[in-house]
């Protein structure tokens, strides 16, 4: 097999509308990867047939029960012939040069434990761009790096194989925030690089993002497991503003006493202030309240966005 061989995992819940599209970019990539992996993650609106339909011979379906994006991500890479194994989510996109750009980058830039794009982020009423860096390379600090900004989605990453063993994947179990999660353990030991090229389309028009469909978690994986007081102040608070921003869902779910335990975790931030007021804030209204309140909030934050503010 090609050192610079890249498998693509395509983890498959539901999303029988969005996944043609999905397929589609794989198969226009202007470097092809070795093969193209797609688990169906117990879906029940017929997606699978779509993959068939689209991929034929040149897509393996991989059916299991459902057990969550990290299971199926980790199912696909335990499957992977790749050196590389690349992760797109079924309703995201790559645009045609995405592997090339990777590819030169693994090249260039060799012994990285995460190789990622900028991105679009794509909603119904078009598409801005993701706050990202600037510079196209090794980053200098992932931890700092990563204030304010997207260095690593999962659809615009793409992680060697033997990291991604060595680090043991996706947390199982765990449904929001899990790709920050292992972010972090690989950041912990290898350097990341980064490419401003904007190759991907994030999607948040999709009705069954994990953070609208949330469920209590069963999960052995926390960020309060994963932090260290004694780590380097970049690193907790990149795991501050994880942990956080996955508390705001959970609280708006109903989750108070899981996110009154991010607040009294990561009650030290101080690069992400702005974030901890306001799951004090939801995390204080009436149960009933909260969702609104925090699609309100996120939709004046998604107009702001699109304006440049």
């Amino acid at each position: 097999m090609d050192s610079l061989s890249i498998s693509v995992v395509i983890p498959l819940y539901n999303k029988r509308d969005e996944v043609g599209a999905t397929l589609r970019s794989v198969l226009a990539q202007t470097l092809p990867p070795v093969e193209v992996i797609v688990v169906d993650d117990g879906s029940t609106d017929g997606g699978a047939e779509v993959v068939r339909t689209i991929g034929g011979l040149s897509v393996r379906l991989i059916s299991q029960s459902n057990a969550g994006v990290s299971a199926a991500r980790n199912r696909g890479a335990a499957q992977a012939q790749g050196a590389y194994v690349a992760f797109l989510d079924a309703d995201d996109r790559w645009e045609p040069g995405f592997l090339a750009e990777i590819a030169a980058m693994i090249r260039e830039f060799p012994g990285c434990g995460i190789y990622s794009t900028a991105f679009w982020v794509v909603g119904r009423e078009g598409r801005f761009p993701a706050p990202c860096p600037d510079l196209r390379g090794v980053v200098g600090n992932f931890f700092r790096d990563s204030a304010h900004r997207y260095i690593s989605i999962p659809s615009a990453s793409v992680v060697p194989r033997h990291v991604f063993d060595e680090v043991g994947g996706f947390p199982p179990g765990m449904k929001i925030g899990e790709d920050l999660y292992l972010w972090v353990k690989i950041a912990r030991r290898w350097p990341v690089c980064f490419s401003p090229a904007r190759l991907v389309c994030y999607s948040k028009t999709a009705a069954n993002r994990s953070a609208a469909i949330y469920t209590p978690e069963r999960t052995d994986f926390s960020f309060e497991q994963l932090y260290d007081p004694a780590a380097p102040e970049q690193e907790r608070e990149f795991i501050a503003r994880a942990a956080l921003g996955k508390a705001l869902i959970i609280s708006a779910k109903g989750g108070t006493e899981e996110a009154a335990r991010a607040i009294r975790t990561f009650a030290f931030t101080r690069i992400y202030r702005r974030t901890l007021r306001k799951v004090r804030v939801l995390n204080a209204l009436p149960v009933a309240w909260r969702t609104p309140v925090l699609n309100f909030y996120n939709r004046l934050a998604w107009l702001l966005a699109k304006k440049g503010l």
